[in-house]
């Protein structure tokens, strides 16, 4: 059931479906950024996938994902390909650059929803990439 749960919720991150991600959340969804702070609650999750929407464009692919016996924890490991539209805060100026990058995310489930997602890239390579 986990595997079903973090597919689908890749699948809606694909497709670009905010409404769909935040379908599979529980309410006190935690979401813990890369190099960044705790947002929680579904509101602060649908706040930064429209920033994100704006900023960015990217899709997952070569997608692993990893569970464990009880269903409450998962693991994904991918690859991002996207490109950088708008200049976000203190990062390079976007010109519509592209990157390739590989990242993982941790998971843990109640209830058959995510209460957690943890999210690691490396930003240095990222911004090595898009500053070219």
């Amino acid at each position: 059931m986990s595997r079903d749960v973090i597919e689908r919720y890749y699948a809606a991150f694909n497709a670009g479906d905010t409404d769909a991600m935040l379908a599979l959340l529980t309410d006190d969804v935690e979401h813990h950024v890369n190099q960044g702070g705790i947002r929680r609650g579904k509101s602060a999750f649908s706040d930064f996938c429209a920033h994100m929407a704006a900023t960015y464009r990217e899709e997952l692919t070569d997608m692993v994902i990893l569970t464990e016996p009880t269903g409450r924890r998962a693991a994904a490991e991918f690859t991002v390909n996207g490109a950088y539209l708008a200049t976000d805060e203190d990062l390079p100026e976007a010109r519509g650059q592209t990157y390739v990058l590989p990242a993982g995310a941790f998971f843990e489930l109640r209830d058959g929803q995510i209460s957690r997602v943890t999210t690691y890239y490396n930003l240095e390579d990222w911004i090595a990439q898009v500053s070219l």
